[in-house]
């Protein structure tokens, strides 16, 4: 059986449109005009500082943005975080979409990388696309700026959306929150959503981590907890997970894998660079007054990595502190508990988190 959507005819006044270099207003009957229709303008430059409107449609037009792919010919860690994208719905001044190119597809720490989730995809790690249904109800705006100091040359894009749909009044708009911090704070969790009031859903989080190799060597650093604070709460959170790679659903370690709802397409252990995904559609987060979601940066260490800390605190006289209350030194001898050892870490942690919420902006 297909999903009604699928087998539905159109409505009257639904309609279909496509904006690509080769109609980038998307207008009837003007597509593919450049060259007299033998692909003139299949893609355009983007140079350093300029900004493109990928689609944009007025405000008297309620719809649906559908889907987005493009190609880029410089995919470097540079152009990766550098190119920023950017969606704003409703006429809002401020964006509710605002992330780097690549983190926001899910290809984080600036490397590419195939998979295939619930919403986004790489197929050969050379492109990008987005299938996260994003409505809207007066008008939008999905643009793209260059904020490297190098000229892109190459550009593809398609941005498929539904318009002159009338939306549910419960139906909410799109956020994707981006952060970074490098390194992250002792002892401070990092948010991958920092406080944010309202009504609303958390739907998922692309998440990226370049470990500390010479600082923690080869030590484990996934041990950190994922806390969702819900409609209130303060020191302790409602919703607490078990560790980072338990919430991406695997354990005991992260390999490189792909799955509709959780995956880790990097995991590259030689240069210490993870990204990973969760996407919440079986077990929906929902909040009506406010949401803070973190995770710990939280470490262990047994055997060969237990001693690599204990020389580097022997070279360089700053303490692994143990996970816990307070900077309390850990225990790093031979002899410590068989377990091992949790120690707080400071590591490069990135995210784009993605939430429906009841406002445009």
């Amino acid at each position: 059986m297909f999903p009604s959507e699928v087998t539905s005819l159109p409505t009257h006044g639904l309609q279909t449109v496509w904006f690509s270099p080769e109609n980038p207003e998307g207008r009837r009957n003007a597509g593919g005009q450049t060259n007299h229709g033998r692909k003139g303008r299949p893609s355009v430059s983007l140079r350093a500082g300029e900004t493109i409107a990928l689609a944009e449609l007025p405000g008297e037009i309620s719809g649906t943005l559908r889907r987005i792919w493009l190609t880029i010919d410089d995919r470097s860690p540079e152009m990766l975080r550098g190119l920023r994208l950017e969606g704003r719905w409703d006429g809002a001044t401020e964006p509710a979409i605002s992330a780097p190119l690549g983190d926001f597809f899910g290809q984080m720490c600036g490397q590419m990388a195939v998979f295939e989730s619930a919403f986004f995809g790489s197929p050969e790690a050379r492109s990008f696309w987005c299938t996260l249904p994003m409505p809207f109800r007066a008008g939008m705006r999905l643009s793209l700026t260059n904020a490297t100091r190098h000229d892109l040359a190459y550009l593809f894009y398609d941005v498929n959306v539904t318009s002159g749909e009338t939306q549910d009044p419960n139906t909410g708009y799109i956020h994707a929150v981006a952060r970074r911090e490098n390194p992250t704070t002792l002892q401070r969790d990092y948010e991958l959503l920092p406080l944010t009031t309202g009504r609303g859903r958390f739907l998922g989080v692309h998440l990226g981590v370049v470990a500390d190799g010479e600082r923690y060597g080869g030590t484990w650093w996934g041990e950190g907890e994922v806390k969702f604070y819900v409609d209130g709460d303060s020191d302790f959170p409602t919703l607490c997970g078990t560790g980072t790679e338990d919430y991406i659903a695997t354990g005991w370690g992260q390999g490189s894998y792909a799955q509709a709802f959780h995956g880790s397409p990097l995991a590259d252990d030689r240069t210490r660079s993870y990204g990973f995904y969760r996407w919440h559609l079986p077990d929906p987060i929902f909040f009506h007054e406010s949401l803070r979601v973190t995770i710990q940066q939280i470490g262990h260490c047994f055997g060969d990595g237990r001693r690599f800390l204990r020389d580097r605190v022997l070279e360089t006289g700053e303490p692994v502190y143990v996970a816990g209350t307070g900077l309390i030194p850990a225990n790093l001898a031979d002899d410590g508990p068989a377990s091992g050892v949790l120690f707080e870490r400071q590591d490069d942690w990135s995210s784009v988190a993605f939430l429906l919420l009841d406002r445009p902006a």
